[in-house]
Formats: C-alpha cells, sequence, structure tokens
C-alpha cells in the first residue's frame, strides 16, 4: 500500500478522523536500577549488570530507588501532573522471554500521578493534549535476533535493562494526525531532557513510543477498535507508521472489514506495521498488589522540594528570550532546544 506521509486523501480526510494515543516509556537517569544497586549504563557486555532481585531469584528482595522516585516526582510536577500522595506498585503477570520474573513490577490502579498535558503548536495552530496518567515501572531485558553466529537459529537474551526505571506517560486519545503526535513525542522528549531525567537517546531505547490509533467516521464520537503500534524510536518512524496504519484500517473498514484490536510492529524498511499478537486487556496482567513493596508516600514537602528544582522550561524561557532580548521566536525556540544551549546564550548575551 502507498501511503503519503501525514495527509489523507481529501476524500478519506472528510469521510474518516483518526484517534491516537501515545504511550511514551523513558528511562530514568539513575545510576543505579529501580529495585537494586545494578548499574543502568547502556552498553556493557551482555548479562554484566545483573543480580538476583533483577534476575528475579527465589527470596530476593526489592528496595525502592529514592532517585528514581524523585525523577519520576520532578517529570510529573513539569508536566502539570497532579502527584499523588500515595500510589502502589503491582505486578503485572505475563511471560515473554526477556521478563526473566514472569512479571512486571509496574504501577497500575493507584499510579504516581494524574492528569497534566502539552500544547502543541502544529501547522500554526496551538492544541492542548491532556495526559491520564504516569506510572513508574521497571524495563524488561533484551532479545538480540543479531550479531551473533547462530542468530539465523538462536535468540540471545540480555538481563542487563531488566530493572532500569522507567516511567510511562499516557495521554488521552486526543491527537488526530500523525503530525500532532510526532510534535506531542518531540515535545516530550525536550522537555525530559531539560529536566536532566531522561537522555533523550532513543537509538539506544532509552525513549520509546507506543502508539494507540483507531478510526472513526467524521462526527462520531464513539472510539473504534483501535491497534497499537509497539516500540516506534524516532519522530519520522512515529509519523510514517501511523500514516500507515490510519490507511490500512479505512482500507479494511471500506471494504466491508472489521479492524481487529492487536499489537502491530514497525518495519522501516518496508515503510509498513505487521500484525504482532493480538492486544491484551488490562484482566489478562491480572494485576495485584506488590507484597514486597509498601506503598509509595509522597508527602507535600517531598513534593515541594521536588518542585524547587523543576527549572525554567523551554517553552516559558523561549518566551521570555522573545520579550527580555527582542530575539524573533524561531532563533528563541532554536535557543531553547537544550538547557546547556539556552544557558550558554544566557552566559553571553
Amino acid at each position: 500500500m502507498s501511503v503519503v506521509s501525514g495527509h489523507l486523501s481529501l476524500a478519506r480526510a472528510t469521510a474518516f478522523e483518526a484517534v491516537i494515543g501515545l504511550e511514551i516509556h523513558a528511562q530514568l537517569l539513575t545510576a543505579t536500577k529501580i529495585f537494586c544497586g545494578c548499574p543502568t549504563s547502556f552498553g556493557a557486555a551482555p548479562n554484566t549488570q545483573v543480580c538476583p532481585v533483577c534476575l528475579g531469584f527465589p527470596g530476593a528482595l526489592p528496595v525502592l530507588n529514592r532517585a528514581a522516585v524523585d525523577f519520576a516526582v520532578r517529570a510529573a510536577l513539569a508536566l502539570g501532573c497532579d502527584v499523588q500522595e500515595r500510589s502502589v506498585f503491582a505486578r503485572k503477570n505475563y511471560f515473554y522471554p526477556d521478563l526473566p520474573k514472569g512479571y512486571q513490577i509496574s504501577q497500575y490502579e493507584l499510579p504516581l500521578a494524574l492528569g497534566g498535558g502539552l500544547d502543541l503548536h502544529v501547522n500554526g495552530l496551538t492544541k492542548h493534549v491532556r495526559l491520564t496518567r504516569i506510572h513508574m515501572e521497571e524495563d524488561a531485558g533484551k532479545s538480540l535476533h543479531e550479531g551473533f553466529a547462530d542468530s539465523d537459529r538462536r535468540t540471545y537474551l540480555d538481563y542487563n535493562r531488566a530493572g532500569v526505571p522507567l516511567v510511562e506517560i499516557v495521554s488521552e486519545p486526543e491527537m488526530r494526525s500523525s503530525a500532532e503526535a510526532a510534535a506531542f513525542f518531540e515535545k516530550l522528549r525536550q522537555i525530559l531532557l531539560w529536566l536532566g531525567v531522561n537522555d533523550g537517546n532513543m537509538d539506544e531505547g532509552s525513549l520509546r513510543c507506543d502508539a494507540n490509533v483507531s478510526i472513526r467516521p467524521v462526527g462520531d464520537t464513539t472510539l473504534g477498535t483501535k491497534a497499537e503500534v509497539k516500540n516506534v524510536n524516532s519522530f519520522r518512524y512515529l509519523q510514517k507508521a501511523l500514516d500507515y496504519e490510519i490507511e490500512r484500517q479505512i482500507d479494511v473498514v471500506e471494504h466491508g472489514g472489521r479492524v481487529v484490536q492487536e499489537t502491530r510492529l514497525f518495519d522501516s524498511a518496508q515503510g509498513r506495521t505487521f500484525s504482532m499478537r493480538s492486544k491484551e486487556a488490562a484482566h489478562d496482567y491480572r494485576y495485584f498488589p506488590e507484597p514486597d513493596l509498601p506503598p509509595l508516600i509522597v508527602d507535600a514537602a517531598r513534593r515541594a522540594a521536588i518542585a524547587a528544582t523543576v527549572l525554567e522550561l523551554p517553552e516559558r524561557r523561549m518566551a521570555r528570550f522573545v520579550r527580555d532580548y527582542g530575539l524573533p521566536t524561531s532563533d528563541a525556540d532554536l535557543l531553547t532546544q537544550t538547557r546547556g544551549l539556552a544557558d550558554l546564550f544566557e552566559s553571553v548575551a
């Protein structure tokens, strides 16, 4: 199928609209993992940064990393979220080879933060996209399908990444185009990088995006059946994956079929998505409270102390550069892409 990036045909654009929500997984820049003392540095030899806790050995107990909590709260406050005084970790039960425990420690019913949102600027228009929640969890390991003499017959597993702290940032399904979704992802990356809680390195997998997308007739308010496109790691690929997926779903409907709820992968070489598996519902994961961790308490004093570390954010600093230094908006935007560049400018201005 041939898809033109960012644009539906006029007939299709007036007949259908896309409904897009994003789930962003951001590794937190802590020196050690979320529940143990193993290092989190990228690029070490496989399975050299592991211990009984992150490998899920019987009797090994998790201990929550305080710095990971502080980073997660900092991100939540910067995004305008309501940080909950009490949140609870839960076991998300599923089988996958790169999940050594057979479950992932995450949060479900009582997440770290609720609400918040981002203002997007796309095609000369400003749009506010709300956040649903931010929760903390541990990353999984990594399946290695290439790089070995027998890779045509075997997959190897590297558990160095298992237990690296993550925040999952979930948007409401309020984006209507691939351009809006890419703008959301890009702005969120900028803020996380600015705060110093994530390194923004999508090539290394420290920032990943899952996109939930469905279609519906223009004017309809009900949600259609969604497909989830997993682990997209660039803004350009996110747009291409969504453009293809929107067209694919419209083709299915126009030919009398029904869109199936499923998880799909994007093949960048072919520019298309492929079915990976049927999409699980929450009850399939059999969530229950993590028995080895107490509830996480973030009281008002701690929230206030972390809020004091949330620096002037890029958009506000850009506006100040325009106001105080008389810069064109385009120049101010360029200078505030990273905090280091903005600081350098002010040091010599």
